[in-house]
């Protein structure tokens, strides 16, 4: 079978040194939203590596394409063009069960809006997705990570009656439970305050830094960014460029 020249750049893309083994390979990707006149170009051929076990911060200005291409890394998105591999897999080979099935297994999700189940307690919201996900001992499995969070006596209460910051924790202990490979982080300290919003961050950066899995945060905190490994900067739905840690320590404040 004759490959298509896309087909034939992507796959010289990923074999290149490092890609292939990446946790996330994006090769020229783009997506477009909107129909007609009102179609609008998100994101502008985004070639991207993360490897396995690097902290990468995503910053750039508002509308530049960060929150867009977190989607487009976790499935939630479909890219119009381009290749996109996480863990090794394309996703763009599967349908939307298999994306799930994918997501429980190799993706833990932070947002800035905690996205908990009104109706159920701090340990029901950690327990039920692993039990969907037909993990065993999903109970205790939740209310270990809640108590690594510093949940572990407010593990039978409902989000409404807690703060901000122990909303976010239960989130965090949510995404980390199934001991996923990634981890994405889109502006989790957005809703809180600056002393909750720095705990939060230590809370992500300690589950890091102990499952030393990878590790990919949307944040406009240049002190966040310095604990990265990497940060790349988005402007007009483009890399506009990446600076590594030993840059981003030496800057001025």
């Amino acid at each position: 079978m004759i490959e298509s020249e896309d087909q034939r750049r992507n796959m010289q893309d990923t074999s290149r040194s490092g890609w292939a083994d990446a946790a996330i390979a994006l090769s020229r990707v783009n997506l477009s939203l909107g129909r007609g006149a009102a179609r609008v170009h998100i994101l502008k051929d985004i070639d991207l590596h993360i490897g396995r076990g690097e902290a990468l911060g995503l910053v750039g200005p508002s509308g530049s394409g960060k929150s867009t291409l977190l989607m487009v890394t976790a499935g939630l998105e479909r890219a119009d063009g381009g290749s996109v591999m996480v863990a090794g897999v394309p996703l763009g080979s599967m349908d939307e069960d298999a994306l799930a099935r994918f997501r429980a297994r190799n993706i833990g999700i932070v947002f800035q809006s905690f996205h908990l189940i009104p109706t159920m307690t701090a340990l029901e919201n950690v327990a039920v997705p692993l039990e969907l996900a037909g993990i065993k001992d999903a109970e205790q499995l939740a209310a270990r990570e809640l108590a690594a969070v510093g949940l572990a006596e407010r593990r039978n209460h409902y989000p409404a009656e807690l703060s901000g910051g122990e909303q976010q924790r239960v989130a965090l202990a949510r995404a980390l439970a199934p001991n996923p490979p990634i981890l994405i982080a889109d502006e989790p300290t957005g809703n809180l305050d600056e002393t909750t919003g720095a705990e939060i961050i230590d809370l992500l950066f300690a589950g890091h830094a102990r499952r030393r899995g990878t590790l990919l945060l949307v944040t406009h905190d240049a002190a966040l960014t310095a604990r990265c490994n990497r940060v790349v900067r988005l402007r007009s739905g483009r890399i506009a460029d990446e600076t590594p840690r030993a840059a981003l320590r030496s800057s001025p404040p």
